[in-house]
C-alpha cells in the first residue's frame, strides 16, 4: 500500500474518531504500521495541530471547519512538525490531493492556505507567528487561499 493511501487512511481514522467517538485503536486495528504511526502521532499532538489550524483559519472556528478537512489538515501538520521523513511540500501536496478527491470544490485551496501559512516554510508549525489582524477578520471566503499555480510550493509541479 502506498504512503499516499496510508495518509488517507490515517486522516479517515482521525475523522471517524472525532465524528463517532470510537477509540482510535479500534479504527486502526487492521491498519499498516505507517498508517498507525501517523494517526496515533496526530492524535497524540492534537492540541498543538488544532492550535495551528485555529490560528491560521482566519475567521473560522475549529467547530466550523468540516471534520474531514480538519482531519486531513491535522495529519499534514503532524507530519510537517513531528516527522523528519516527510518533507513539508510533500505533506501539503498529499493533503491537498486527498482534499480534492474527498471534499468540496473550494476545500483544497482552503487546506493549502492554512497548511502553507502554518508551516511558514520553516517545516514546523508556529502558532505564535499568526498573521497580523488574524483575529479581526470576520468570515473570509475559503477561496481566499488559492493554490499557487496548481502546486502547493508555487512551482506549478507536483511534489
Amino acid at each position: 500500500m502506498r504512503r499516499s493511501d496510508q495518509r488517507r487512511d490515517a486522516a479517515f481514522a482521525i475523522y471517524q474518531q472525532e465524528v463517532t467517538g470510537r477509540p482510535l485503536e479500534d479504527l486502526l486495528a487492521d491498519a499498516k504500521p505507517f498508517t498507525k504511526a501517523i494517526a496515533e502521532g496526530t492524535f497524540e499532538h492534537l492540541s498543538e495541530v488544532d492550535e495551528a489550524i485555529a490560528t491560521y483559519a482566519r475567521g473560522w472556528t475549529l467547530e466550523r471547519i468540516a471534520p474531514l478537512e480538519k482531519a486531513i489538515m491535522r495529519v499534514a501538520l503532524y507530519e510537517i512538525s513531528y516527522r523528519d521523513d516527510v518533507p513539508t511540500p510533500v505533506a501539503i501536496d498529499e493533503a491537498v490531493t486527498i482534499t480534492q478527491k474527498y471534499c468540496g470544490a473550494e476545500a483544497p485551496g482552503f487546506v493549502n492556505g492554512i497548511l502553507s501559512a502554518a508551516s511558514g516554510g520553516s517545516g514546523t508549525i508556529d502558532p505564535e507567528a499568526a498573521p497580523a489582524g488574524a483575529e479581526d477578520e470576520d468570515d473570509p471566503d475559503p477561496s481566499a487561499f488559492p493554490e499557487k499555480n496548481g502546486a502547493p510550493d508555487g512551482t506549478g509541479a507536483a511534489a
